[in-house]
């Protein structure tokens, strides 16, 4: 049976990081004391729930989460921190700070080590989501206890719509780019001006000229999305910005 440790504080623990090619200790002091900080766990880096929704919804929500009073999103996985580090550096979650619990010190002592040996995954966390405060945990969502892997209550719309029901959800920017294109970094630096964080898709990696032609009709970009309607090109986008 799963912990819900609500009221409790976190386990003390010290996690063992790589920066800079440099070793970095990190307790769970330095984590959560005087902060408020929205934690979520999960079985493993670059598995495919995490990757795909897990730590993305959180790092695309990271600025609303800031708006509505949280201090830091911190990513926990039993995985060392050479996987964690290159987990960030894949996801471009820079918006997250991704701890590794390799020993499942910190997992163990939330109650949320499990057995995934059926997998080869050998012990590993409990998918769940929790906000702590000054180091005591306010709530968590746990996800239930069933076959598989539950993503049902540990996502980043739940705990937003704990923290504030009726906070304002980002736009959904999507941007396709070629590198070294001068109207692209023209967009891009429209899209920042205005608080955009946006999904790059890079012609010739991404995506082929001729399937931008079939989602835009158009065969140069930049070519931006937002919120589903396509805006066009940078001058369309100057112009869009410039309505508002």
């Amino acid at each position: 049976m799963l912990s819900n440790r609500e009221g409790q504080k976190v386990p003390q623990v010290t996690f063992h990081t790589r920066q800079n090619d440099q070793w970095v200790d990190i307790t769970t002091d330095e984590l959560f004391v005087g902060k408020t900080v929205v934690v979520f766990s999960l079985p493993g880096a670059f598995t495919p729930t995490c990757s795909s929704t897990h730590l993305p919804g959180y790092n695309e929500l990271a600025p609303v989460f800031k708006e509505n009073g949280v201090d830091d999103i911190i990513c926990i996985s039993v995985n060392d921190t050479f996987v964690m580090n290159e987990w960030a550096k894949d996801q471009d979650a820079e918006n997250v700070k991704l701890i590794p619990d390799g020993n499942g010190e910190f997992t163990e002592g939330m109650g949320m080590l499990v057995d995934k040996a059926d997998l080869g995954f050998g012990k590993r966390s409990w998918r769940y989501s929790m906000l702590v405060k000054d180091g005591v945990v306010e709530k968590m969502f746990i996800e239930p206890e069933e076959p598989g892997d539950p993503f049902k209550v540990s996502d980043a719309d739940t705990m937003l719509r704990y923290i504030n029901p009726n906070a304002a959800q980002p736009q959904l920017v999507s941007l396709f780019a070629k590198v070294g294109c001068p109207f692209c970094a023209r967009a891009k630096a429209m899209l920042k001006e205005h608080g955009l964080n946006y999904e790059e898709i890079v012609l010739g990696r991404d995506v082929t000229t001729r399937s931008l032609k079939a989602v835009t009709g158009a065969t140069t970009v930049p070519q931006v999305f937002i919120d589903g309607k396509l805006i066009g090109g940078s001058e369309a986008l100057e112009a869009y910005f410039a309505a508002k």
